[in-house]
């Protein structure tokens, strides 16, 4: 079984995100005997966390360079913030990677599900502009059941009074009696909490299970991957921005 330890990736990962080469040259690179990692050769399936001495044919590897884009399933209890006194648990706490990511919006401390971690920051910016309409797709089961006309309440946008303004016109779709799912298109300040007590129901578990067009699949609480290929490329151009 793979030694997956915090914090770290694949070796051929980390030399195709600084540009050396694609994952399958570096496998091949690795092969070789072309790859040494602090004095060793390097071997199929080596994790590192990018501090190590990493050579490739005698020069030394550089931080990566391209931008690094990671669907993530935060766990419930996990706050968005890197530094917090009062936080029980922080994403700095939760969240491991060999350089530093950070989130491209927000899921509340008793919310799981989707968190996309980079270090593009005109990813972050694209993604927390609430006018782009960019879609966000949640599993919702409240407590005791839920009636037909709540959803299409739900559907049509609510008025939150405390933020003093009415929800976008969203797609509803009733999973069970007490589940529905729901297709987002802004962020505001814990949404769908809000927009569930205002129609008499309390939210007893939240899930994201899509971003634009990024799914969470089967992954587990904790669980990462590496957004890449034609994912990444359709996650560029969907949010507006050239692909890098």
């Amino acid at each position: 079984m793979e030694d997956r330890k915090e914090g770290t990736v694949r070796l051929n990962a980390y030399l195709a995100s600084c540009g050396i080469c694609s994952r399958r040259e570096a496998d091949k690179l690795i092969e070789e005997v072309r790859v040494m990692v602090d004095g060793r050769p390097a071997i199929p399936g080596l994790r590192v966390t990018g501090r190590e001495e990493i050579l490739v044919d005698g020069k030394k590897v550089g931080g990566r360079k391209e931008s690094v884009i990671v669907a993530w399933y935060k766990p419930k209890g996990v706050t968005c913030t890197e530094k917090d006194p009062y936080a029980e648990r922080t994403i700095r706490d939760a969240f491991h990677y060999p350089v530093r990511l950070t989130y491209a919006g927000r899921l509340d401390k008793d919310s799981e599900g989707l968190l996309l971690m980079t270090n593009d920051g005109g990813l972050i910016d694209a993604m927390m502009r609430g006018s782009a309409g960019h879609e966000k797709e949640y599993i919702v089961r409240v407590r005791g059941k839920i009636a037909d006309a709540d959803l299409v309440r739900l559907s049509k946008g609510i008025y939150l009074k405390e933020l003093d303004t009415k929800t976008r016109p969203c797609t509803v779709e009733r999973l069970g009696e007490s589940t529905f799912r729901i297709v987002l298109t802004q962020g505001l300040n814990r949404q769908i909490r809000r927009m569930c007590q205002a129609v008499g129901h309390e939210v007893k578990t939240l899930k994201r299970v899509r971003v634009v067009n990024v799914v969470l699949g089967p992954m587990k609480p904790g669980e990462q991957r590496v957004v890449s290929g034609k994912e990444r490329k359709d996650l560029y151009r969907a949010v507006g921005l050239n692909v890098r």
